[in-house]
């Protein structure tokens, strides 16, 4: 799931300075994590404490999500998922944004089924963005996600997600002039996944996704999880990714991945 992690990297430092390009820099001194890999390695300790068993998935994401917001408490939170980590009895709030989509890679991974992964990312979603919009952003990238990871090829993978979720009418080079900050997951899981869906490896999907503009960190997170497990990473990418990363965040990363491995070793 480091492919969610090196987008959300990578992106950040355009999320408010937008680069309509796919010609940039990857790593800078300005790029950082940010909320969105605090909270799919959040997720991602969530699935590991279950176990294979799923049925506390839910519960246990709020314990894990507020566990880790408070451990970062200027990661770049919204301000209502903010004083939903402080909240004494925090309650879904009826988000459909994309902090849904961006965090719930890990399902993809450790799901054992297709029902499983939608399951597993309905459960962790819901504690928060309980809106139909917000479940579906979450469910398309695990969906995405799993599929990639499983072995289905791009055309297979766009045809379920056209079917179930979003049916994509654009490309990148037809959206990319007036294209503009939108944090709804409508509004950014399709151009994400088109995003992946126009990529021919790991790195023009990281730079596709960045080049179009609007919620920089959030869709190539979201692209670049479903290019990992796609593709794998390659590995000097991965290596300076990691030097971004405490040693908290890359420990559960190394855990997760030990469990649920990934696909850096077809590169």
């Amino acid at each position: 799931m480091i492919g969610a992690l090196i987008g959300d990297i990578v992106g950040s430092r355009f999320e408010f300075h937008n680069h309509k390009s796919k010609d940039f820099e990857l790593f800078t001194s300005a790029c950082s994590p940010t909320d969105d890999s605090v909270m799919s390695l959040a997720v991602a300790r969530d699935v590991l404490d279950c176990c294979g068993d799923y049925r506390l998935l839910g519960e246990e994401a709020v314990r894990e999500m507020r566990a880790w917001g408070r451990q970062y408490p200027f990661a770049g939170y919204g301000g209502t998922f903010s004083r939903w980590l402080m909240a004494p009895d925090p309650k879904p709030y009826g988000s459909w944004g994309n902090g849904a989509a961006m965090r719930v890679s890990a399902c993809g991974y450790a799901a054992r089924s297709m029902d499983e992964a939608l399951s597993m990312a309905r459960a962790v979603t819901e504690v928060t963005h309980n809106h139909p919009e917000g479940i579906k952003g979450a469910e398309a990238v695990a969906s995405a996600v799993y599929m990639a990871r499983v072995g289905h090829d791009m055309e297979e993978i766009r045809a379920y997600v056209t079917e179930h979720y979003y049916p994509i009418g654009f490309t990148l080079d037809g959206i990319r002039d007036t294209y503009r900050f939108e944090v709804s997951c409508q509004g950014s899981v399709p151009q994400a996944l088109e995003a992946f869906f126009e990529s021919t490896d790991f790195e023009s999907a990281l730079r596709g996704a960045t080049s179009i503009g609007g919620d920089s960190d959030t869709i190539a997170d979201v692209t670049c999880a479903v290019a990992e497990a796609y593709y794998g990473v390659p590995e000097a990418i991965r290596e300076t990714a990691l030097t971004y990363l405490d040693d908290t965040q890359r420990e559960t990363l190394a855990l997760f991945e030990s469990v649920f491995p990934t696909r850096e070793w077809l590169i």
